[in-house]
């Protein structure tokens, strides 16, 4: 099923074991990949061990990545690199450089089919992509996603698939990371949490067209990233701590809500639930 809610079958990762390999690497590669504080090994890996068993608690089959030559702690974000599409994996082509080994190490570790990739001038992160349902896909454009990327992805995906895509903001501009999914997270079917302010209206119009309520988090908790929401099945959802009033507005909209401490893995990096986890299956 390509959606972005249904109970996950088979989801990939890479451990923070692997991604920031040793303090050596960490020193090296924070501050040049704009993290905004040092990420601590140890705290991390706990960190990290606490969404995987959520993940397997609803019987998601991990699948852990492995090293390769040229990631960086970047490469815990393992949402980015690949798009799950009904003819296997596409290949992206990283809007941030330092990634652009990425998607071949992921896609060799996964072993699906290869149904494309995505080639220069074109660049995609997977962060910017969200399957409603298994013939819509939505694209945020923006620093990290272009239109150019899109055609070859709607050449890759075939007449089937209708995909619409959406200008994103400036925000904080070129250097942030800032994706489609930073303020579209669905849970349900007819259930998704979103940042209005920074929402694209032609998106709010068609989320409403389809019947899908919005859960609009509040200023006050969007940099605290309450709008990178996990679905791991319908109306259940993981998300990082310190947003109660998002957490709130989930369980009064009939949600099952898992609280993790992730300042390590998410709020250092800007990765939250949805950028740590490549769903691979869900059903």
């Amino acid at each position: 099923m390509l959606n972005e809610y249904g109970r996950l079958r088979q989801v990939a990762i890479r451990r923070p074991e692997v991604a920031f390999s040793d303090d050596a690497r960490i020193d090296a590669e924070w501050r040049e990949l704009n993290y905004h504080a040092r990420p601590a090994l140890g705290p991390a890996s706990e960190e990290h061990r606490t969404l995987e068993a959520l993940l397997s608690s609803v019987g998601a089959e991990i699948v852990a990545l492995g090293e390769g030559e040229g990631l960086t702690l970047d490469s815990l974000y393992v949402r980015d690199a690949l798009i799950i599409t009904p003819k296997g994996l596409v290949k992206c082509r990283m809007g941030k450089p330092a990634r652009h080994k990425e998607p071949a190490i992921n896609a060799a570790f996964i072993g699906l089919p290869i149904a494309g990739e995505i080639v220069s001038p074109g660049r995609i992160e997977g962060g910017d992509l969200v399957w409603l349902d298994d013939l819509t896909l939505l694209v945020g454009i923006g620093y990290r996603t272009n239109m150019a990327a899109v055609e070859q992805l709607r050449a890759i995906l075939g007449n089937s698939i209708t995909v619409h895509a959406f200008d994103l903001p400036h925000y904080k501009g070129r250097g942030d990371v800032f994706h489609l999914m930073s303020v579209l997270s669905p849970v349900d079917h007819d259930l998704a949490v979103v940042h209005l302010p920074l929402m694209p209206v032609r998106l709010v119009e068609l989320l409403e067209d389809r019947g899908i309520g919005l859960v609009d988090v509040p200023e006050a908790e969007f940099p605290t990233m309450a709008c990178n929401v996990l679905a791991l099945a319908p109306r259940h959802a993981v998300m990082v701590a310190n947003n109660p009033l998002t957490a709130n507005l989930l369980r009064d909209a009939g949600c099952k809500v898992e609280i993790i401490k992730a300042d390590d893995i998410s709020r250092k990096g800007e990765g939250g639930p949805t950028c740590l986890t490549r769903p691979l299956a869900r059903g």
